[in-house]
């Protein structure tokens, strides 16, 4: 691999640390808040950013999204997005480690197999690099479409009677997923503006003037608002697998053919892309079978009982 190789999966791994580690920062803070109530958007805005340790881990989470965006400046789409992927690893251990929460029954399995097929995805890698262009009219035709279905998913999943169960926590984490793949997509559709303009003054221009810029500010507002709810709701080992494997899912698909990076040529790893893809999508289908496992909303401003319970799910 070439010095740029290098650096571009290193960008990636510093990106996914941030990311995910600023993601059980949040967590801990949502447990001292009163419940989110996704019909009051304002309200939850002001909760949100009058919390330090919410903020503190929503800046490392920002820290990631840069690192990201110049990260799809050096290698494509099946390079980093695997590396990206790979944090839901780092998820699971901190979410035991630090908040103490645990899997029940075939949870486990299915989280252990959500590994697995990111390992997969990963050893599928080319290399090979793609375009950081791709047809406005197919990019729309995108991500319209998958923001509506996964807006419909996880608000469906935030305002249904299984709240905080396990069913709920994958359909929310599939719908902020798809969310995010949207926000994903416009990040390297952005990146291509870094490559295509030499000087920092047509780089600002060219990123003002973009739809893509307000593409990703918008889906990701959406999606940070909705996955804090549901985060909140549920367990950060449910929701934050199932969000950012369906993400991830959704953008090398997608990716892969918006930006012109071919399938793998190798028949073999080409069998382990679509064994990874295949795993991911099974075990999504097998979670949102799962039996509901109602989870209280929020320690912060709720009724003490439920409170009780809440902690109790949460060290089990």
């Amino acid at each position: 691999m070439s010095t740029v190789t290098y650096t571009g999966i290193l960008l990636a791994l510093v990106a996914t640390t941030a990311y995910n580690v600023g993601l059980i920062q949040e967590k801990r803070a949502l447990g001292q808040m009163a419940a989110l109530d996704i019909r009051r958007v304002p309200r939850v805005i002001v909760s949100l950013m009058t919390s330090r340790a919410w903020l503190a881990g929503f800046a490392l989470m920002l820290t990631g999204l840069a690192c990201q965006t110049i990260a799809l400046t050096f290698e494509p789409v099946s390079v980093v997005q695997p590396v990206l992927a790979s944090g839901v690893v780092l998820v699971l251990v901190l979410s035991r480690v630090v908040l103490r929460e645990r899997l029940h029954g075939g949870e486990t399995w299915c989280v252990a197999v959500i590994a697995v097929s990111v390992v997969l995805l990963a050893m599928s890698a080319t290399g090979a690099k793609d375009s950081h262009t791709a047809s406005p009219g197919w990019v729309a035709a995108v991500m319209v479409p998958t923001a509506v279905v996964g807006l419909a998913f996880a608000v469906a999943a935030l305002r249904g009677r299984r709240r905080g169960s396990t069913v709920a926590g994958v359909w929310a984490g599939v719908g902020t997923g798809l969310l995010y793949g949207v926000a994903a997509l416009a990040i390297k559709a952005l990146s291509g503006i870094l490559v295509g303009h030499q000087t920092a003054a047509g780089i600002a221009i060219g990123v003002i003037s973009s739809p893509y810029l307000y593409v990703l500010g918008g889906s990701l507002v959406v999606a940070m608002l909705l996955f804090q709810a549901a985060l909140q709701a549920g367990r950060a080992s449910i929701v934050v697998p199932v969000s950012n494997v369906t993400g991830s899912v959704y953008f090398i698909i997608a990716g892969t053919w918006l930006f012109h990076e071919h399938l793998p040529a190798s028949p073999g790893k080409l069998v382990l892309r679509l064994a990874g893809i295949a795993l991911a999508v099974l075990v999504l289908v097998v979670l949102g079978r799962q039996a509901p496992e109602p989870v209280p909303v929020a320690v912060g401003g709720a009724d003490p009982a439920l409170a009780g319970q809440q902690l109790a799910e949460v060290r089990r």
